[in-house]
């Protein structure tokens, strides 16, 4: 992992020290500030950077220096300077300036929440479209600080060589060098959505539902992906365990078989860089036939978080709503609550259609979700009436597993039967066996 500086080429390795600097602005009251703290240092442990100590201030009048105030910024220094911290990571965002001076009264490399993430999301991205991505959010976000962070670039090129021509500053070479890899990068990300479009356009040929997971990051939803599927997804207590999207088939009553796809985890303040980045992957979501959010229940912030998710969802176009994409919610990590919070939650669950009180680590409520998310689908089945043959076992095998076979009246060596079958599957069915 290495964290870019704006004056030198060296890393802060796995197991740099670092404190974490929370500036409290006020617009973010609704959220808890201890959980805030913890998210954080969360996300710095994440890509193996040890948090010594964390630091929470009021700032009610940001300065454009420094953010926060001279006070606040002595107490940051002192306790990166006891500490012996290599990185002050600030959990917000920052101008190139901020960081500068920051930088400057600390004696410690400094970073922003953006820049945190981005760095998280480097080092995770396993697939050529997710390191795509990632290199295009980080150069989006990289040609916006050219202008004041790394004085180095100040200096003048010749005409030699192939960066540019006689008298170009160095800024104004990188600012282009970065201009022409992200046009390359969007190019090939293009050539990426389409051919998921055309696997997309394939799979809606056919009547298998899609379900998507979506939720905060670590809120356990490839776990839950797991336990759905039997597959073997990254599943640990790490912020942004997973990055890449997976889909696998899963057994759904009711339906042949339906697709699962496990996406991103979101967090606040997700960078604008990586929303934009991540949208062709994102896509996925947007044309799923159902949504099942995946919320922490046992979270302090967990309403906070369902606020951030939406937010995100509305990003990318996911209307809630009439008219909008179905969902259901999975209060998660049941397992991780008191008694009288578990009776509490099971009490308002019940009351709602639209929520299951579940612990995917345990598999209590999963098969509860399972159901759920079947009734859901097939709420737009429509009652058949089909007369068969009394030996056409392969056509009543089908019925009895894509529908939902309500009476069943033989009629010598025939029967008649009365099932509940979705459009797209009645019309398989009756280009199949009819």
């Amino acid at each position: 992992m290495s964290v870019f500086n704006r004056d030198s080429d060296a890393e802060v390795s796995r197991g740099a020290r670092a404190v974490v600097a929370l500036p409290d602005l006020g617009g973010e009251a609704r959220r808890d500030q201890d959980a805030r703290l913890e998210e954080a240092a969360g996300l710095a442990e994440a890509i193996g950077v040890v948090v010594t100590d964390k630091l929470a201030y009021k700032v009610r009048a940001p300065k454009p220096a420094t953010l926060f105030g001279s006070g606040q910024v002595e107490q940051i220094a002192d306790a990166a300077r006891a500490a012996e911290a290599e990185l002050v990571i600030v959990d917000a965002a920052i101008t190139p300036v901020q960081q500068k001076n920051l930088e400057d009264a600390t004696k410690a490399k400094v970073i922003d929440r953006t820049g945190l993430i981005l760095e998280i999301f480097g080092e995770r991205a396993a697939t050529a479209e997710g390191r795509l991505q990632v290199e295009l959010a980080h150069l989006d976000y990289q040609a916006g600080r050219l202008v004041r962070s790394w004085t180095h670039l100040e200096r003048q090129r010749g005409g030699f060589g192939f960066l540019g021509g006689p008298g170009e500053t160095q800024i104004e070479a990188d600012r282009r060098m970065i201009r022409d890899r992200m046009a390359k990068i969007r190019r090939e990300l293009e050539q990426v959505t389409r051919t998921r479009s055309l696997h997309r356009a394939r799979r809606q040929k056919a009547p298998w539902p899609v379900v998507a997971l979506v939720g905060y990051t670590n809120a356990g939803k490839s776990t839950l992906f797991n336990r759905l599927t039997r597959a073997s997804v990254m599943a640990e207590d790490l912020l942004f365990a997973t990055l890449d999207p997976t889909m696998r088939e899963f057994a759904l009553p009711g339906f042949d078989k339906a697709i699962l796809s496990d996406t991103v985890g979101f967090i606040s303040d997700l960078p604008t860089q990586l929303v934009a980045a991540f949208r062709a992957t994102l896509e996925e979501v947007t044309s799923a036939d159902l949504i099942v959010h995946v919320r922490d229940i046992a979270h302090p912030d967990s309403d906070a978080q369902r606020q951030d998710v939406e937010q995100v969802l509305s990003d990318i176009g996911v209307v809630a709503g009439e008219g909008g994409t179905p969902r259901i919610e999975a209060w998660n990590k049941r397992d991780a609550l008191a008694p009288e919070d578990a009776e509490h939650a099971a009490a308002e669950a019940a009351r709602r259609e639209d929520v299951v009180l579940l612990s995917a680590l345990s598999g209590e409520g999963v098969e509860d979700l399972v159901r759920r998310i079947s009734t859901q689908l097939g709420e737009g089945n429509r009652l058949r009436a089909i007369r068969l043959p009394a030996d056409a076992g392969e056509a009543i095998a089908w019925l009895h597993a894509n529908g939902e076979v309500l009476r069943v009246t033989p009629e010598g060596l025939e029967a008649d039967y009365e099932v509940r079958l979705s459009d797209p599957a009645w019309e398989r069915f009756t280009k199949h066996f009819l």
